[in-house]
This record gives structure tokens, sequence and C-alpha cells, in this order.
């Protein structure tokens, strides 16, 4: 038995467990009742402009397949690569390892297009770095702007040190560009290469990576109660560092990792109508395109089996 192959599992069931006893702790005292009444606090303007912003994630996430194929120089029609991509994420989001789990998904499905197993290994890390890329980006320009956003987690003030992080971040991506400027050498492993991004590429990667974080948070932030809301850009900050440790934590869905996060980011506000925005973007980002996932891999795969059998 490889003991790695169950130490990354290990470690996000262990992060959902502590977060689920840290996030029990910290809502004890909320019923369900409680929970409920947060949701239909909530009104339908911002369910609708929640709802709106999970479409715009999605079809976000959808550029960066989009993105990755024109960089490799492959054709795939728009609505194969749309539903391949929203498919990825409805079910990478879900499970945890996005990298691998997507790696898997995008190679089942683009196999049947031609593209080849290196084709495809280059297609998850254009992808995974746009996503890096422009975490970097927005997360920079958090901290420059709004460089109290950490004081929430440490309840210690130090503007500076987050402003000089956040203009750090800023360089980072500017040496991204002035690399891709320079038309480096691309990066090689093994067998393995992956050719550094002209600029029309990473002008697209700084536009529509970017756009999806903004739409992500914008799910939360329309489904917050106005008391004591902080603002759409301190939300922000706080979704970077919320969906950032989750990714870290290896936990499946970043179920608990998140919501305590957040919680401790937003601890000044009524945790139910907290809560409740967190129940909303759960819905909106994950579950109901888990759902609308599953059906699509069924579709494809009906498809596939009925080609073979003719």
């Amino acid at each position: 038995m490889n003991w790695r192959r169950y130490f990354w599992p290990v470690v996000g069931i262990a992060a959902v467990i502590f977060s689920l006893l840290l996030l029990w702790h910290e809502l004890r005292g909320i019923s369900l009742d409680d929970v409920g009444e947060g949701l239909t606090a909530i009104p339908t303007r911002g369910w609708a402009l929640a709802g709106l912003s999970s479409v715009i994630a999605y079809a976000s996430l959808a550029g960066y397949d989009h993105i990755a194929l024109l960089h490799i120089g492959k054709k795939v029609s728009w609505l194969f690569v749309t539903l391949c991509s929203f498919t990825t994420y409805a079910l990478s989001h879900n499970i945890g390892g996005s990298v691998f789990s997507g790696a898997v998904i995008r190679y089942r499905a683009y196999g049947t297009r031609g593209l080849t197993g290196q084709d495809v290994g280059v297609l998850v890390a254009i992808c995974w770095i746009t996503f890096v890329l422009s975490t970097i980006l927005v997360s920079g320009l958090v901290l420059v702007f709004e460089p109290q956003v950490l004081d929430r987690f440490s309840g210690i003030a130090h503007h500076g040190l987050s402003e000089a992080a956040g203009i750090a971040m800023l360089i980072l991506v500017a040496a991204y560009i002035f690399g891709s400027w320079l038309h480096l050498r691309p990066l090689k492993i093994a067998s393995f290469q992956v050719h550094y991004p002209a600029l029309p590429i990473v002008a697209r990667q700084l536009l529509v990576g970017p756009i999806e974080l903004l739409a992500a948070t914008a799910i939360i932030f329309f489904a917050l109660p106005e008391a004591h809301n902080p603002g759409y850009f301190v939300v922000l900050g706080i979704f970077l560092v919320s969906f950032s440790i989750a990714q870290i934590s290896h936990a499946p869905g970043g179920l608990g990792v998140f919501e305590v996060v957040f919680l401790a980011g937003l601890s000044d506000m009524d945790p139910v109508g907290v809560l409740a925005a967190l129940l909303v973007f759960r819905l909106f980002y994950l579950i109901i395109p888990l759902i609308l996932g599953l059906g699509v891999v069924l579709f494809f795969e009906r498809s596939q089996f009925s080609r073979t059998e003719s």
C-alpha cells in the first residue's frame, strides 16, 4: 500500500472534522429556525443577484479552458468546452483537490476530441496558473487598498506589512507579464513542457480570472444583511482568505473550513445572517452546479456508450 495515495484524503477529512467541531462551538446557540429566518430575511433582489453572480462565475471558469485551448492551439467546439469546464469545476469544487480531480475529468472528455495526455496536462497547468495569477492579482489589490482586512483575523493592526505584501504580489504579476514579453523558455519536466503564454493569452488570464473571483464573492455579498456590512471590497478579501485556506486544507468542498474562516472574518456581523449567506453560496456555487454537472456526465457517458455500440 502506498501511503501517499491516502495522505491528502486523510488530511482533508481531518480538516473537515476539526472545522465542523469549531463551527459547532461557534454556532452552538443558533437553531435551525434561526438559520431559516436568516434565509427568509434575504430579499428577492439578493437571491436574484446571487444567482446571476454564480452564472457569471461559472461562465468565467469556462473561459479558463478556452484560454488554455487557445494557448495550445487546439480547436474544440465552444459548447463542448463550456460544458466540459462547467462539469469539471462543479465536480472538483465538491470533491476537493481540484487540480487532480479536474485533470481526470478533462482527460476523459477532451480525449474524445483528439487531445493527448500531454495536451490535457498543459491545459490543466494553464488553468491552474490562471487561477493562481488571478488570486495573487486580486489579493494584492485588496491588501493595498484595504490593508485592514487581515486585522479581522489576527486582531493586530499591521497595515504597513499588509500593504508591502500587496505590493509584492502586484510585482509578481508584473514580472509574469514581463516574462511573457521576453518570450522565456518553456518549463520542462522530463518530456512534459509548458510554453510561456503569449501576451494576448496573459491579457485574457488577467481579465477572466479576476472576474470569476469577483463574481463568486458577489454571491455571498448580495446575500449578506446590511447591518454592519463592511462593504464589498472587505468581503472580497475575506473570501480570498477563506477560499485559499479551504483549498489548502483539501477538505471536500472546503466543508466547515470555509465557514469557520469566513465567520471569523465577519465576527462583528450577526452570525445567523453570515451563515445564511454562506448557505446561499454553497447552494449556487456548489450544490446546484454539482447536480447539473452529474447530469452532464451521465448524458456524456450515455452518448459515448451509444457511439461505441453502434
